[in-house]
Formats: structure tokens, C-alpha cells, sequence
């Protein structure tokens, strides 16, 4: 074997090496370890380490390494606080742009309210858990330090699941989230269910408060509505819908697009989803939701009509890749809230360009297609004033960002 020293992290969070031949990733290293290992392919899958450096902490899980979810647990919150922050600026610096940085805001332990989990049936009964790092096993859990322990607590459910609605051949999709007291349920890639086999899962879901369970693309039991708080609405998301992934990170987005867009009597919001900005906003401002999802801007809508108090929302099904709004649809808007999927939203991005609307409350998973996306209003007569990380992935290199757009008039 060979001794290496880890020179940085790598875009996913593993250690790199630049060696005179190209890089080399080594998971689960840190920077400025020294470590020792056989190089297969560019990567060292199994490291020695001979020199640990102060930020390896120990990892919080025991199946930490194996299990695919958290590939940082070995870091320190300073150290992880740091390099999300920088991959931003780093991201950023290529586009030519150095706004002013917020401190980063964090999801602690035990703060996500979901998780997608594999289950399948055994010769023995059903494992329940996540796939294993880059690959198709399945991790049996017995704990997630990062899940909210409502998601965990559904464990057994998910196993009887397995056990009756599927072969031994197939695996289960499970997407759980947490919905007050309970969870909402949706999974995939189970077998045709006979009404007694119905019978017995609604069974089930009373027995661990899972409030409604779609299976396949039947929702096969509901004993109450599934809804999450949305400003002063309560809305029941589609199953399965996204979902900001904490509630504190959620709470930490919301408050900081309230903060850039709170003079504005007019917004619209880009990308609304189930109405996550567009709801709390609405208690201050009128608001035009625009939403590709039919089904998640009818439950905006629905939130909002059921609400009563808030000011006018106007919700539109609209595919804002291939129909972007137009600038003569700003005309009379004081403030815009966009946040766009991972790829960005460049088509729609190239027409507010061409707008005078003041304020951008611009919400980004991925600082790459945001620095693009930002590069475009910069050169376009609008001014990055600040941005605001917010860590809701614990130990994970996932990072979300809200940035501040103002243009003078």
C-alpha cells in the first residue's frame, strides 16, 4: 500500500488527492489526513488512516459507511459549515460574482421529517432500511440519527407491508413523511392487493398512525387528511410530493424570502410547489403561484381557500421550462420568489432578466446552476446582494441557498 495525503474534498464530500496522474477520490478522508491505501480505478474504497486531523469526529450512527444516506458523519459541523460555504463562493468565483455571505443556518439531529426506504420480503419475513452506498442492497436499520424518530417508529409497519404485498423478488419503494402525528405513505413496485389484503394494511396503518397510504398509485387507506402547516393554510400535499426536507430548514427558507420580499404588495412565486413561500406570503402580499404540477397547485389552492384571511393567491398550472413567463407578465409585480429544481431554470431566468421587477428572492439546491442562473442577472442590470446557506441535509454535501436579487429602477 501507499501513503497519500487528502488535499481537499471532492464535490460529494470525499477526500481528493491531486496526484501527478490525475485525482484520486479516498471516501471517508478529510483534509489533511495522511492515509494509506491501494488505488483501484482513481479511487481508494478502503483507507488507513495513519494521521487523522483535528475536525474527525466520531461518527454519530452505526451504520455509518455502509448505509448510502449520510457520507460526512466523520466531519465536524465547523468543517462542513465551512466547505458548503465554499463550494457557493467557489461556484460563484467562476461566474465572477463575490456577494456577502449570511452565517450558515443548520438542521440539527433528528429533523428529518422524510425519507424514501427500501423493504422487501425475506424467507424468514421482511428487512426494512436503505440502499447501501452505491449499491443495491438494502442497509437493515435499526437507527437514523438524522430522521425524525415519527419515521423510524413506522419501521414495522413498513416489514408487514413487505411481508404481504410483495414477492421475494421485488423491492418496495417507501417514501414516508412526517404529517402531525402521523405518517403519510406512499409506496411503489408492490403487488395487485385483494380487498381482504386492503383490509388488512388499513389495519396496519391505524395500529402505527400512518394517516394515509397510497400503494402504487391507489391511496388504499386514509383515516385522516395528511397536512402540513403552510403559513396560516393547512395543506394535504399529493402523495408523495416534495417537501422541504426539515421543518427548521423549512422555517429558515421561509423567513428569509419573507425578509427580501416583504415591502412587495405583488409576487409571484416560480416553481410554488404546494405553496411552501406562497401561503406565508400571502398573509402579507397578493400573490400569483405558478406551478407545473397540477395536482400540487391545486392543493396550494385548496390551502388557501380553506384558510380565509390572506390576501389574494392566484394559482396557475403552468410548465415554466417549455412556457416561461413572459416580461410583460411582470409588469405590475413588486417582488419575485423562485425556486427552481436542481437544473435551474435558465429559459425562465433569461425572461425576468429582461424585467424591472426590484426584488429576486432566488431559492437554489444546486450552487452550479445557480451561479449560472445568477451570472445571467448580474449581467442584466441587477445586483447579488447577498446569500444565505441553509444546511437541511446533516452530514450530507446536499446544500440549499437563498439569495437576494435587487435592481434599481
Amino acid at each position: 500500500m501507499t501513503e497519500y495525503t487528502i488535499d481537499r474534498l471532492g464535490q460529494l464530500g470525499d477526500g481528493v488527492i491531486d496526484s501527478p496522474s490525475g485525482e484520486i477520490f479516498a471516501p471517508f478522508t478529510l483534509p489533511g489526513e495522511r492515509i494509506e491505501g491501494v488505488v483501484e480505478k482513481g479511487r481508494i474504497l478502503s483507507s488507513k488512516i495513519i494521521e487523522p486531523v483535528a475536525n474527525r469526529i466520531k461518527p454519530a450512527c452505526k451504520h455509518f459507511k455502509i448505509c448510502g444516506g449520510c457520507s460526512m458523519q466523520h466531519a465536524s459541523d465547523e468543517l462542513l459549515a465551512d466547505w458548503k460555504i465554499t463550494k457557493t463562493k467557489e461556484a460563484l468565483s467562476q461566474v465572477g460574482l463575490t456577494p456577502e455571505f449570511r452565517p450558515i443556518i443548520n438542521s440539527g439531529i433528528g429533523s428529518r421529517r422524510r425519507a424514501t426506504f427500501a423493504a422487501k420480503r425475506t424467507k424468514k419475513g421482511s428487512m426494512v432500511g436503505f440502499h447501501g452506498r452505491a449499491s443495491d442492497i438494502i442497509v437493515e436499520i435499526t437507527e437514523c440519527p438524522v430522521s425524525d424518530p415519527a419515521l423510524l417508529k413506522g419501521i414495522p409497519a413498513f416489514a408487514k407491508f413487505a411481508t404481504l404485498g410483495t414477492s421475494r423478488k421485488a423491492v418496495l419503494r417507501i417514501n414516508a413523511t412526517v404529517s402531525g402525528k402521523g405518517l403519510d405513505v406512499k409506496i411503489d413496485n408492490g403487488k395487485e392487493l385483494s380487498p381482504t389484503e386492503i383490509s388488512q394494511f388499513a389495519q396496519i396503518c391505524s395500529q402505527y398512525k400512518i394517516l394515509r397510504l397510497m400503494w402504487n398509485d391507489d391511496v388504499i387507506s386514509q383515516s385522516h387528511p395528511p397536512s402540513q402547516p403552510m403559513g396560516a393554510a393547512n395543506v394535504v400535499p399529493p402523495s408523495g410530493a416534495f417537501l422541504q426536507a426539515t421543518h427548521t430548514g423549512e422555517a429558515a427558507l421561509v423567513e428569509t424570502v419573507m425578509e427580501i420580499v416583504s415591502p412587495a404588495k405583488r409576487v409571484v412565486d416560480l416553481f410554488a410547489g404546494c405553496g411552501t413561500f406562497a401561503l406565508p406570503i400571502a398573509s402579507r402580499s397578493a400573490v400569483h403561484a405558478v406551478e407545473g404540477e397540477v395536482n400540487m397547485i391545486s392543493a396550494l389552492d385548496a390551502g388557501w381557500r380553506a384558510a380565509g384571511g390572506l390576501h389574494d393567491v392566484r394559482a396557475e398550472t403552468r410548465d415554466l421550462f417549455r412556457r416561461p413567463l413572459m416580461p410583460d407578465e411582470f409588469k405590475k409585480v413588486d417582488a419575485i420568489v423562485i425556486d427552481p429544481p436542481r437544473a435551474g431554470a435558465a429559459s425562465q431566468v433569461a425572461e425576468i432578466a429582461k424585467t424591472n421587477v426590484t426584488r429576486i428572492a432566488f431559492v437554489s439546491c444546486n450552487p452550479s446552476t445557480f451561479a449560472r442562473d445568477a451570472s445571467v442577472l448580474c449581467n442584466s442590470g441587477y445586483s447579488l446582494d447577498w446569500v444565505q446557506v441553509i444546511d437541511q441535509f446533516l452530514w450530507n454535501p446536499h446544500i440549499e441557498l437563498v439569495a437576494k436579487f435587487t435592481k434599481s429602477n
